[in-house]
């Protein structure tokens, strides 16, 4: 039995005929010329797949290429199986083990079975919008690690990917089942790859030519091509990066706790560094007695300084110890005098005097307890509170007679010396009360503000008033 030959006309009748498409089949139409009558025919073929069981699943299939040639048609197929595809936040927090800035963006991920593909858009918009020849952002998952993090961002439900290149990524969702579900199917895709099953990327295709009708093959998975070899750079980067971002984040923060335990304890002590030198002991800020003990004196150093160069060259000064002096000025005469340097008042840099004042006052407010020490706190203002002027200066007199002996000296020294400026009032423009005022809460104030803060300020203030007007009385003259 022999085919009959099909004529001109048989093939202008099977073109108007609708041609038979077979379930599950892809149609095509493809152009071939004839040699013999020069004349350009159309034929309808099919391509069916030869399992049957395969036809209901769909194929997604991410290029098509098809190329015609002189005395035939090729056709190459490239496939892409598509697992998911869903919007997701994504964050870049590492590229090359070099920390990036977090930026979240709403990304369309597509995961494939070795790669993780970003996309601005939907996939269909997407893959539409490419350029010939064009890739989108992805991941390349083998050798990769991925976990849930919440250390890496303040939102909920974020995973993160680590690559074995070094690159960060953060993937997050607002819903737990499926940012939930994208985990498992990245772990699987890699858990895969690693144990070599992954290893196989599925992209053959074989087209069978018959007379009427062309069968595609399914596709056959054969192996990846091998990767490179990394360089010794690349491969130290890698071994570097494994090193200092690996999973076990907790256990390297148990190790740097350890070292900072084993370092505390072997630190050494305050003493230990004082007395070879390493730490000296401050001036501001200081106790008093600790002071005055270190001097081996029975009022500071500084304070004796203080109102020796206040006395010769700033008692006329306008609004002595009200004025505030330069506080940066002030702060490096702190410093000096803390590091227990040769100090000369009379310099130049020192030339404003309420920069002294201000010293001198910043010293008593910086006392860890006041000149008037917080025992006779409450004694003073049931003092202060006697009508009778000279019982009161008796019970003022008693008490500071009970002071530690630098507190004494020190009162004694600096209540003289304010008398002195009283003197030169008519220049500088200070009264009793204005003192009172400015030395009232400089030199007294209660251990815990338990009362009320003004009316102890009023106290605090009569006080130093007293105390100053009957000076000569409480301390006796100056020279004893």
């Amino acid at each position: 039995f022999y085919p009959k030959r099909l004529t001109n006309e048989d093939n202008r009748t099977m073109q108007k005929q609708p041609a038979m498409v077979l379930p599950g089949a892809v149609q095509m139409r493809i152009k071939s010329s004839q040699s013999s009558t020069g004349e350009r025919l159309s034929q309808t073929k099919s391509m069916v797949l030869p399992e049957p069981d395969t036809l209901q699943k769909p194929v997604s299939m991410s290029a098509i290429t098809q190329s015609t040639v002189t005395g035939g048609t090729s056709l190459s197929i490239t496939l892409m199986t598509v697992l998911k595809g869903e919007y997701l936040n994504k964050a870049k927090i590492a590229e090359g083990g070099k920390k990036l800035r977090k930026n979240w963006t709403s990304t369309w991920v597509v995961l494939c079975s070795n790669q993780l593909f970003f996309y601005k858009e939907s996939k269909q918009e997407a893959v539409a919008n490419l350029k010939p020849g064009g890739k989108p952002d992805g991941v390349d998952l083998y050798g990769a690690v991925i976990e849930w993090t919440t250390e890496k961002s303040s939102r909920k439900n974020v995973i993160q990917i680590t690559t074995s290149n070094g690159h960060e990524f953060l993937l997050q969702a607002d819903h737990f089942p499926t940012i939930s579900k994208w985990h498992d199917a990245i772990k699987k895709a890699v858990d895969s790859l690693s144990s070599g099953a992954g290893g196989q990327s599925c992209g053959r295709a074989a087209l069978h030519r018959s007379n009427t009708i062309e069968l595609l093959s399914r596709p056959t998975c054969e192996p990846t091509k091998p990767k490179p070899k990394e360089t010794k750079s690349e491969h130290r980067r890698s071994i570097m990066f494994k090193l200092n971002y690996s999973a076990s984040d907790s256990a390297d923060k148990n190790g740097v706790k350890n070292r900072l335990k084993k370092f505390i304890s072997r630190r050494p002590s305050m003493k230990t560094l004082q007395e070879k030198g390493f730490i000296k002991d401050r001036v501001f800020g200081c106790h008093m007695l600790t002071l005055c003990e270190r001097e081996r004196t029975t009022v500071p150093k500084f304070v004796k300084l203080c109102v020796e160069e206040v006395e010769k060259r700033g008692l006329e000064a306008d609004g002595l110890y009200r004025v505030s002096g330069n506080l940066a000025i002030i702060q490096k005469l702190r410093f000096l005098v803390d590091q227990e340097e040769e100090l000369d008042l009379g310099d130049s840099q020192w030339e404003d005097i309420h920069v002294i004042t201000g010293a001198l006052k910043m010293f008593f407010r910086e006392l860890p307890e006041p000149l008037f020490p917080f025992r006779f706190f409450d004694l003073f203002v049931e003092a202060i509170k006697i009508k009778e002027p000279t019982q009161k200066v008796q019970a003022l007199k008693k008490l500071i007679h009970q002071f530690p002996k630098p507190n004494h000296n020190t009162m004694k020294l600096l209540f003289h010396h304010l008398r002195r400026v009283l003197v030169k009032s008519k220049k500088n423009l200070m009264s009793t009360q204005g003192i009172s005022i400015v030395f009232g809460p400089t030199l007294m104030w209660p251990e815990f503000e338990s009362g009320n803060m003004e009316v102890n300020m009023v106290y605090q203030n009569q006080m130093v008033e007293s105390i100053l007007i009957e000076c000569v009385e409480i301390f006796g003259p100056e020279g004893m």
